[in-house]
């Protein structure tokens, strides 16, 4: 994934719309590009340590969200956003970079989950399993 040079600072949002009919976040950004990402994508890959783990191969592969919607959504400071999505999960901070990474390269990291699942010999609908963890920072 590509990121961006420490003299290029990051588009500001001008608009932000939920569409959940068609599972849409359309995000407007300031130099004038524009994401439509789906929430879907947004929810598997949420950079939260529920998802993420708490570092390299700890990751959690998220399966039964293709119906997964937006309920509500915080600022954070200047500089991203705290969905809370109707699987409950909420503890994701996408900042305004990611976001706009997750729209441009949604293509690949599409692929790269659907890789995943087939790998792991499950699909998109298959229920998530209950996974316990000891290391406290999880509701």
């Amino acid at each position: 994934m590509s990121s961006h040079s420490e003299r290029t600072p990051a588009p500001n949002p001008t608009e932000l719309v939920v569409h959940q009919q068609s599972g849409l976040l359309e995000i407007a950004f300031d130099d004038a590009q524009r994401v439509s990402i789906p929430i879907e994508l947004m929810r598997v890959y949420s950079p939260s340590a529920e998802v993420l783990g708490h570092g390299p191969g700890q990751e959690t592969l998220q399966t039964g969200k293709r119906h997964v919607g937006i309920l509500s959504i915080d600022p954070v400071g200047h500089y991203g956003i705290k969905p809370t999505f109707t699987d409950g999960h909420d503890s994701g901070i996408f900042t305004w970079p990611y976001l706009l990474q997750l729209g441009q390269e949604q293509e690949s990291l599409w692929s790269d989950y659907l890789r995943r699942l087939a790998a792991a010999g499950k699909d998109r609908d298959e229920p998530m399993q209950t996974a316990t963890h000891a290391c406290g920072t999880h509701h």
